[in-house]
């Protein structure tokens, strides 16, 4: 996977935000060295949004994120500052754009309350310091000028030693093998995924075992069994899709440990040990009562989609209720949880950590049962101590 295609859920996720007219969309374009954004001296001019990924060193792939301005106005302004306020939820840090001539407003002062409440690395660029130059008082004040370029590069550097500052490393399973173990990755293939691909969460994987000079070997569910017998010596672990983990289950001996792409997926945004705690809320489910099946991704929906037709079925079989399911994709994500009963969200590959982070928060601040596709499908087919036997500590939550 080469800079260019590296998902959006592995980039730091840098928003930049403030007032109209501060000249956000015209900071973002010398940032990026491109006009990425279309900027006008009228008040509003960006409405909605706009992303560009990019390399930013020595940070790395960053996605940099314009967003409408913060003080809009009138129904349709309601709700771009509406979203506006949701890009907080899954930035990795902020750059809020201050109008030197104007300085920081009531506005502003919010933002800044918001950055510090939901922890948000952030600095304050003072633009069209051409104009009125500021009086920086804070270590986190930097003056720019987006019109003569001015301050732009110590801006980059210190956004980029601010994204590494707060960069942490994580692992997907690099760390649970040793070099030349082998590791016998089960993968059907997903008619979600384009032709000739395999699903992000597989990719990655595979790349995490090579890091690690272990030896992947990859076979379908419907050849596992030949595959393991062919092998000249036991694999250190067989990872799965979580939706073939009945067969597969079957088919791999008891002393092989064996796990799911979405449950590693899970521990690597950080979330498993609340979806093993938040499983067990698959027992006390009553007839009618309401709960959200969450996608990361907004993949066309096939015939046997695993979010709306087999989990929903596998929860029919397992309960024996009635229950009602609501469906959220993408970023969509309620502000409300407390209509439902329990969460089942995907691994979330598609998502950055701390937008996870947020969704789990949010549930948990309901009061609300937060778990995932991989740890409520083992569960659901009696194999989720097995399927969680790496991670010993996680035991004692079942």
């Amino acid at each position: 996977m080469g800079l260019q295609d590296t998902p959006s859920s592995e980039r730091v996720q840098i928003g930049f935000f403030g007032c109209r007219n501060a000249g956000k969309s015209s900071l973002v374009n010398a940032v990026t060295n491109q006009e990425m954004a279309v900027v006008s001296p009228v008040k509003g001019t960006t409405t909605d949004p706009v992303t560009k990924a990019m390399e930013l060193l020595p940070l790395g792939p960053v996605l940099i994120i314009d967003t409408p301005g913060i003080d809009d106005e009138g129904g349709l302004g309601e709700q771009r500052v509406k979203r506006t306020k949701q890009i907080l939820n899954r930035i990795d840090c902020a750059v809020l754009v201050v109008d030197s001539v104007a300085g920081k407003t009531k506005a502003d002062e919010e933002l800044l309350n918001l950055f510090q409440e939901k922890q948000i690395p952030f600095l304050i660029a003072y633009n069209k310091s051409d104009l009125q130059l500021p009086i920086l008082s804070g270590k986190n004040d930097v003056a720019v000028s987006a019109l003569l370029k001015t301050g732009i590069e110590e801006l980059k550097e210190r956004i980029a030693a601010l994204g590494k500052e707060n960069q942490k490393e994580r692992m997907l399973v690099k760390d649970l093998v040793k070099a030349e173990d082998l590791v016998v990755l089960v993968t059907p293939i997903d008619s979600s995924a384009p032709k000739g691909r395999l699903i992000l969460p597989q990719q990655q994987t595979i790349r995490d075992l090579l890091e690690a000079d272990a030896i992947p070997v990859v076979t379908k569910e419907n050849t596992l069994k030949t595959t393991l017998e062919s092998l000249a010596k036991k694999p250190a672990m067989v990872i799965t899709d979580s939706q073939a983990f009945a067969q597969v289950s079957k088919d791999t001996p008891l002393d092989i440990p064996l796990t799911s792409f979405s449950i590693l997926m899970a521990r690597y945004k950080g979330f498993l040990e609340g979806a093993v705690q938040g499983v067990a809320a698959i027992e006390t489910l009553q007839d009618r009562e309401k709960v959200l099946i969450c996608e990361g991704c907004t993949h066309h929906r096939q015939c046997e989609d695993i979010g709306t037709v087999k989990i929903p079925r596998w929860l029919r079989q397992h309960t024996g209720k009635e229950l009602e399911l609501v469906h959220t994709s993408g970023k969509d994500f309620p502000e409300d949880l407390s209509p439902y009963r329990l969460v089942i969200h995907c691994g979330g590959c598609m998502l950055n950590e701390r937008e996870v982070a947020y969704r789990q928060k949010c549930a948990a601040d309901a009061g609300i049962p937060f778990t995932n596709y991989g740890i409520a499908i083992a569960y659901m087919t009696g194999i989720l101590k097995r399927s969680i036997e790496i991670f010993p500590k996680l035991y004692t939550l079942i």
